[in-house]
């Protein structure tokens, strides 16, 4: 009862199940046979990449990890199953963000949270948001680089369901340092050095943008079969 789990009805002398086992259950129905249906096209995605690759979908503000399919020979990554990061942060969330509706999103700005983190602040106003989704849609793709993970770029396609809502992201994850050894930086090169150069954004983007493409709508597809 004091978890919101269940009711007492003193008057009937019984319990009922109450708000919270309500959202449990609801969310096991709406996660569930995501995971099942985005499992096997994810795991397509990262054969042939070899790039670690995540299911998220949208929790309030926040994004939370549903599948994370890592590839092989890639660091270990912070984005594991249930873990929960702001939205505006993740190119997944990103993604889900930009197919929002403006009243959606007001919504989604006005509504109070349970939890919120120091890196809310960005979307506490419309203008803030707003200003975010433009300047991520003046690149076409949904990208966040170095904001989750140090090292590391994300490339994400919104899931569409049935009705056309965006009920999920699609993320391949990519590290966008290439190191490069005296021989290549030049002779002017101290010996022993090693530089770290940063790969861009469109580069990355021309590689790998149309695998997750190819493995949203393959998951989008596969939500709506008689569509």
């Amino acid at each position: 009862m004091d978890d919101g789990f269940v009711v007492h009805l003193s008057e009937e002398r019984k319990y009922e199940l109450d708000v919270t086992a309500h959202e449990l259950g609801t969310g096991y129905t709406r996660q569930v046979p995501l995971q099942r249906l985005a499992r096997s096209p994810l795991a397509q995605l990262v054969g042939r990449t070899k790039l670690t690759a995540h299911l998220a979908v949208m929790r309030g503000r926040q994004v939370n990890f549903l599948i994370e399919e890592q590839a092989e020979l890639q660091s270990v990554l912070v984005t594991k199953p249930g873990v929960r990061l702001p939205a505006h942060l993740t190119a997944s969330g990103r993604a889900m963000l930009a197919a929002m509706s403006s009243d959606q999103l007001v919504a989604l700005c006005s509504a109070p949270e349970a939890v919120l983190t120091r890196y809310d602040t960005d979307i506490q106003s419309m203008g803030g948001l707003n200003a975010l989704l433009r300047s991520i849609r003046e690149r076409v793709f949904f990208w966040e680089q170095d904001e989750v993970t140090n090292g590391f770029s994300s490339l994400a396609v919104p899931v569409f369901d049935r009705s056309g809502v965006s009920t999920a992201g699609v993320t391949l994850t990519v590290a966008n340092r290439s190191r490069l050894s005296p021989a290549e930086l030049g002779k002017n090169a101290a010996s022993g050095t090693i530089q770290e150069l940063i790969v861009g954004l469109d580069d990355l983007a021309t590689n790998w943008w149309p695998e997750v493409k190819r493995c949203a709508a393959e998951i989008s597809r596969r939500l709506r079969p008689n569509s």
